[in-house]
């Protein structure tokens, strides 16, 4: 009778294990407001985000948040994400900056390249 009672208890201590090392669920078509001025960007999860023309390779490490043009560096960023709102923080900004998600994401055009990715040991300060 004991092995019934403990294995939902397993189960579901191992789904929230299995949750907690998820990696976060950023793709999206997102929306900030700077100024006057709104800006989407298109989170996607091939590991690409997209804003106007500029293409950026994204990937998250812990509570990071890094990014590359593929100018050979990651830019990296605290990121806090609850639901459909993003703060990303420090790296170039002056102040934190918080997007919304507005919708889902599109494809990728095959005429769009992703950078490929900085090593790891390659970030700006």
């Amino acid at each position: 009778m004991i092995g019934p009672m403990i294995r939902p208890t397993m189960l579901t201590a191992f789904a929230l294990l299995v949750a907690l090392q998820a990696p976060a669920h950023l793709s999206g078509n997102w929306q900030a407001k700077a100024g006057d001025e709104v800006r989407h960007i298109m989170v996607r999860s091939d590991s690409s985000a997209q804003f106007g023309k500029d293409v950026a390779r994204w990937r998250v490490v812990g509570d990071s948040l890094w990014i590359t043009l593929g100018d050979g560096v990651w830019q990296i960023y605290g990121m806090k994400l609850a639901g459909d709102k993003l703060t990303i923080s420090g790296g170039d900004l002056e102040k934190p900056v918080t997007l919304r998600r507005v919708g889902a994401a599109t494809a990728r055009p095959d005429t769009v390249t992703i950078p490929d990715p900085p090593a790891p040991t390659q970030r700006a300060w």
